[in-house]
């Protein structure tokens, strides 16, 4: 009987995977469901090369889901700082409680049991069963869906809902019924290594005999980009106060929004006197106030221009202490805290110049 065209694209996907694809990923060493999990929640939208310390380091820290559901958000904003998105950590956290409460501590082999999750997605899902259980389940993260629209050359930005279903109907049509673990992966990695955002190298790719887009000439026009859309600019001043034992204050943040439960600088806006702010918030500034070059920090969805301002500072006892989540803390105990990443090179120039003070 003659095979079917999914059985030949994983084949050849399969042949591929056992001799050119990773073997050596940390999360694949061992593959735990767990790991697979923290490990695509950590890669969307994450390059490997950056995920791999943090992805060490939080395993190392919280090994199992118990453990990252009963650490401290201090403990966990800490090992995050740095990967952007935060929002990703705060719903890994409660997804590992619903797993310790409702699963035993097991991750969960059924879809609709994943899909219940905080953070986790069809992909994610697809991921968790196929690498982690080693169930047949189709996974469609961002190199796969590069992968298929050169390959079977769809129209249109895969973030289209017209689009994720097409995608959808082939990644489960090609799924072969055995091997899902290692065919999803040999399709990553094709995507990453091979079929490259830019640069593709068709010549080693396996698929490029049946990719519609080479034949065509259309690589380098899919997927379609997403429709342009001007991203809207906030603009903040941030407050790097300085006390006279040389620490810093630094506020947590509310548990929502982007910053949620991190540590971040005092803000105030532009129009705002940042000695007035000082005196509002019972400190009495001292000595020259610096002001440093504007810092631009993109999010998915708007860019923030920053205006840093040093002000060394001194609290004022005829003012009442301010309420809240402030702190005051040394440079290097701070910069051990869950930061956010354009904080964090601020409090690290901040460091550095006041080292340059004390040891001139």
């Amino acid at each position: 009987m003659a095979r079917s065209a999914s059985d030949r694209l994983a084949d050849r996907v399969l042949a591929w995977q056992a001799r050119h694809g990773r073997h050596d990923l940390p999360w694949q060493q061992p593959r735990t469901p767990y790991r697979v999990w923290v490990s695509e929640v950590m890669l969307q939208q994450t390059q490997v090369a950056t995920v791999i310390p943090y992805f060490e380091r939080f395993i190392a820290a919280l090994p199992d889901p118990v453990a990252l559901a009963a650490a401290d958000d201090d403990t966990l904003h800490a090992l995050w700082s740095g990967l952007g998105y935060y929002r990703r950590a705060r719903h890994l956290q409660r997804a590992a409680a619903i797993v310790r409460d409702v699963h035993g501590g097991q991750v969960p082999a059924t879809l609709d049991a994943l899909l219940a999750l905080p953070g986790i997605g069809r992909s994610t899902a697809g991921a968790i069963l196929s690498l982690g259980h080693g169930l047949p389940a189709a996974l469609l993260d961002g190199n796969v869906r590069r992968l298929f629209c050169r390959h079977f050359a769809v129209p249109g930005w895969p973030g289209l809902a017209r689009v994720e279903r097409e995608l959808w109907r082939l990644a489960e049509r090609h799924l072969p019924a055995t091997d899902a673990a290692a065919y999803n992966q040999g399709l990553m990695d094709l995507g990453a290594l091979v079929c490259r955002p830019r640069q593709p190298d068709c010549p080693a790719c396996p698929l490029a005999a049946t990719c519609v887009a080479l034949a065509k000439g259309l690589v380098d026009d899919l997927p379609e980009p997403r429709p342009r859309r001007l991203a809207p600019q906030k603009q903040t001043r941030m407050l790097l106060l300085v006390d006279a034992q040389g620490r810093l204050r630094l506020d947590r943040q509310p548990p929502t929004g982007v910053w949620g439960g991190l540590h971040s600088l005092p803000e105030c806006g532009h129009d705002t006197d940042p000695a007035a702010w000082c005196r509002e918030h019972g400190l009495e500034p001292r000595g020259r106030v610096e002001t440093w070059p504007d810092v631009r920090h993109a999010f998915s969805h708007f860019r923030l221009d920053i205006s840093p301002v040093v002000i060394p500072v001194a609290a004022d006892p005829t003012l009442v202490k301010e309420a809240g989540a402030a702190d005051w803390y040394k440079t290097d105990a701070a910069l051990a805290l869950g930061l956010p990443a354009p904080v964090r090179r601020l409090v690290e120039r901040l460091a550095a110049q006041l080292t340059a003070t004390e040891h001139p």
